[in-house]
């Protein structure tokens, strides 16, 4: 199957998801809403997926919601506030139940509602170019979700300081490796070579003990 706004392939035992509007930054508009869910449930469902790569193509990995859609089109509004109201984001491999573990691949910029996408993979690597901001407090918005997902990687204090600085605090990549953001940097050119042997390397493993693996580690953060 293939999608308008998402890029997806299978090299071997690896599943790629790569944002594909660079024009926008990769911002989420409507259609690229029902492709992620299309896609993360295509690549759960093909049994030759061990592992899934996520990325973006340009200059940014992941951007969040497209504002500029969102204030000429008051249905696709409309939709957004009423998913995220009553928690029926279908954006990330946590909220479309993926099993599967997930490598996040920063490339560039990574802004609001992009941090669901590192809160929510397994394993977070990024170019040192990479940068992380949370925007929301600035357009008048609050960040939740993403912030509640980061605070499962990082200590409260610098998950704050983003959150209340919004447009003013950016994190470079280096920052997100001293917090535990991100557990590895590398040279921008050399990313996706290091995400694709990283996700090779999990892939050796057998697939029900990955998976029992990830549900474990992640229902001990979800319980009490």
């Amino acid at each position: 199957m293939s999608f308008e706004t998402v890029d997806v392939w299978v090299e071997g035992a690896v599943g790629w998801l790569i944002f594909n509007r660079p024009e926008s930054g990769n911002a989420i508009n409507a259609q690229m809403f029902l492709d992620l869910e299309a896609a993360w449930a295509q690549l759960e469902a093909d049994d030759t997926v061990r592992v899934i790569v996520n990325t973006g193509n340009g200059g940014a990995f992941q951007t969040g919601l497209d504002v500029r859609q969102l204030a000429k089109d008051k249905e696709a509004l409309r939709a957004s506030s009423r998913q995220t109201r009553d928690f029926e984001l279908r954006m990330t491999s946590w909220h479309c139940g993926v099993t599967k573990p997930v490598l996040a691949a920063v490339n560039g910029t990574c802004a609001g509602g992009g941090l669901h996408f590192v809160a929510d993979a397994d394993i977070v690597v990024a170019s040192n170019t990479a940068t992380f901001l949370d925007p929301h407090v600035s357009v008048g918005q609050v960040s939740a979700f993403e912030t509640i997902g980061l605070l499962k990687k990082a200590p409260m204090e610098s998950v704050s300081r983003m959150a209340l600085l919004g447009a003013h605090e950016r994190m470079t990549a280096e920052r997100a490796y001293q917090l535990g953001v991100v557990s590895e940097l590398t040279e921008p050119e050399e990313l996706r070579t290091r995400a694709a042997s990283m996700a090779a390397e999990i892939a050796q493993h057998d697939p029900t003990q990955l998976a029992a693996l990830k549900a474990m580690m992640w229902s001990a953060l979800e319980k009490p």
